[in-house]
């Protein structure tokens, strides 16, 4: 039967549009990204005027700034662990945390800067290695935090080595975490999945043609 001008098909109402949005993001999952992403800038910001003589001048106060700057990174897990009761976060936890042949192939691909088309499902292969290393020294930077905070159970040679040891990852974070910020702004897009949990259809299929959720 030929449908009359004007309306649609069964058909047509089943195929997706190419500009139709889908969601990317839950809430659960946006918040976790934002709040724990705000506690990493604030430690970040609160390092930078500890160990900056111009910024310690500027700011003074320098026990507040130890203050917050302590409990900053000792809230900074809490985001992720309160998300666990969503499904949604842990879902996405559970796609970061698998690698696939074409993430391998995704990673060569990136190092080569060959231009090869460069396939991956709802997390690319480099969101993969960051989350893994993001996380990796949050943990180790929140145990060596403890152990400068609680000087009087550790000897001095352990304080001392946590000392260089949390300095130097905390750089290594800043610019790691300033790469990820520049990425995410060459991608007006993947901003927007963040903000507001929806994409265009084209992007998905363009940037994660194996994401088929």
């Amino acid at each position: 039967m030929t449908p009359m001008p004007g309306s649609a098909s069964p058909t047509d109402a089943a195929t997706p549009r190419p500009s139709e949005e889908v969601r990317r993001f839950a809430r659960p999952v946006r918040w976790v990204h934002r709040t724990t992403a705000g506690l990493m800038l604030l430690c970040i910001a609160t390092a930078a005027c500890l160990y900056i003589p111009q910024l310690a001048e500027l700011v003074g106060r320098r026990y507040l700034v130890v203050t917050v700057h302590e409990w900053a990174g000792l809230l900074l897990p809490v985001p992720v662990l309160l998300g666990l009761v969503s499904r949604a976060l842990r879902a996405d936890l559970g796609r970061l945390n698998r690698f696939a042949p074409y993430d391998i192939r995704w990673l060569r691909s990136a190092l080569r800067r060959d231009g090869a088309r460069r396939e991956a499902a709802k997390f690319n292969a480099g969101q993969k290695v960051y989350a893994a290393w993001i996380a990796g020294a949050t943990l180790v930077m929140l145990g060596t935090g403890l152990l400068m905070w609680f000087t009087h159970l550790t000897p001095l040679m352990w304080r001392t080595s946590a000392t260089f040891v949390h300095d130097w990852l905390a750089l290594t974070a800043g610019i790691v975490i300033a790469g990820h910020v520049g990425m995410a702004l060459a991608d007006p897009e993947a901003r927007r999945g963040m903000r507001t949990g929806s994409v265009s259809r084209g992007w998905a299929e363009r940037e994660h043609p194996r994401w088929k959720d």
